[in-house]
């Protein structure tokens, strides 16, 4: 199997966690998200105990939320010891719902809007990690007004150009995100933070991008950071206390992608990182990092009846499912590849080449194309594998599809935690 967590039973069913799959998609109905809630807390818990050995024991990872954000993942995330990013006023307002501190939450986006800022800070919000010199005078602004002083990390584009699918790489010089080192702009913007008043500089922050499958990437971009936080501390003398580092670290979907070991990766980032402060001299500061596909996409799978199966003669066959684009629209931005299995035949030979086509009226509404699986018959259930992150947090209503409920399992025991959107809902802000 692809992951650990999953496996086939004595009724030839897929299990994820040790729970029938099949079964789950009666007790519920499909279309239906599952999410491996121990898999989550075993990856919660090795960011954290290879972050405090690798790097410092005041260094920890965020939950960074956009991958999948729901009351039940922050419970699970303050329970784990994790701060937060968010990247909105909605995320945050559900991580606030779900109990979070204020203060274990960042606040990231590059087009903050100064109702968003209020509110964050009204909030408590920990930490705001600033993209742009109007960002950080609308804060300076309102912390005046409200007598405190804000700490902020400021977004530093390091240049970096990890190979990844261009739709998610951040850390290049030319990108909406951050002030660039190499055009002289991080410094100019470093320069400003310090300047306004209510702004507690606390550090930097860096993101490169994502489907990252080694240390290189991270190593290359915490030499550039950590050679531009010597600089500035060489000529202004600030020795920042925080560096983020972001997320990034790989996800297999399929086969043919290379599997990476977190803990051996965060081993390896940590040596290149003392190596450096010892070569320079400069005291190693907290290091963050923010995981969130490799903390949740491989807990998650989701499950679809199979709708009809046709055959194009001379061209291709189709499996339609009764879901599609609306609970991941994946495939139809970004072409992303999937496993495909059928949950309730799952041992069988996958000998039969299909496009996993979903129900919107859109041509490009498809979980894949050349896929393999055993011929599927109408009633099957299918099964698309690594759902966890971007699936529920890109869902949609287009053709006013009901979003899909989330079961989360924990040592086999399965427990609603979204429950399925109605009709009703859909139309509750209809005047």
């Amino acid at each position: 199997m692809l992951h650990s967590n999953l496996s086939v039973n004595e009724n030839h069913h897929l299990t994820l966690c040790g729970a029938d799959t099949a079964e789950l998609a009666k007790k519920y109905g499909t279309p239906l998200y599952l999410l491996d809630e121990t898999r989550v807390r075993e990856k919660c818990r090795t960011y954290q105990r290879a972050m405090k050995t690798y790097f410092s024991p005041e260094a920890r990872p965020l939950y960074a939320s956009k991958a999948l954000s729901f009351k039940g993942i922050y419970r699970l995330a303050k329970e784990e010891g994790m701060a937060v990013d968010v990247v909105s006023p909605g995320e945050l307002y559900i991580a606030l719902s779900a109990g979070m501190n204020p203060a274990d939450i960042y606040f990231h986006g590059n087009a903050k809007t100064m109702a968003d800022i209020r509110y964050a800070m009204d909030a408590g919000i920990g930490y705001f990690v600033a993209d742009n010199k109007t960002e950080l005078a609308r804060i300076s602004d309102y912390a005046k007004e409200k007598g405190i002083m804000q700490k902020v990390l400021l977004r530093i584009t390091p240049g970096i150009d990890p190979h990844t699918f261009d739709a998610v790489n951040t850390g290049k010089v030319d990108s909406k995100f951050g002030s660039a080192i190499a055009t002289g702009q991080a410094e100019e913007i470093f320069n400003y933070a310090r300047s306004q008043a209510g702004i507690e500089l606390c550090g930097f922050h860096c993101h490169i991008g994502s489907q990252i499958f080694d240390e290189k990437p991270f190593c290359d971009a915490a030499d550039l950071m950590l050679t531009f936080m010597v600089g500035l501390r060489d000529k202004y003398g600030y020795t920042a206390k925080v560096l983020n580092l972001g997320g990034g670290i790989g996800v297999r979907y399929v086969e043919s992608d290379p599997y990476i070991d977190i803990d051996d990766t965060l081993r390896l980032v940590g040596a290149h990182l003392h190596k450096i402060c010892e070569e320079t001299g400069y005291p190693m500061p907290q290091i963050l990092m923010e995981p969130g596909r490799s903390l949740v996409a491989d807990a998650g799978v989701t499950l679809y009846e199979v709708q009809n199966v046709k055959t194009i003669t001379g061209y291709k066959s189709y499996a339609a499912i009764d879901g599609g684009m609306t609970d991941n629209p994946r495939y139809a931005l970004y072409g992303s590849k999937y496993t495909v299995l059928l949950a309730n035949r799952a041992d069988e030979e996958a000998d039969f080449t299909c496009t996993v086509a979903g129900r919107c009226c859109e041509s490009g509404d498809l979980i894949g194309e050349n896929m393999l699986l055993p011929k599927p018959n109408a009633g099957d259930i299918l099964a698309v594998l690594v759902t966890g992150a971007y699936n529920y947090a890109m869902a949609s209503n287009y053709n006013c599809i009901p979003k899909l409920p989330i079961v989360m399992i924990a040592d086999g025991k399965d427990t609603l935690a979204v429950r399925r959107e109605t009709y009703e809902d859909m139309i509750a802000c209809q005047l």
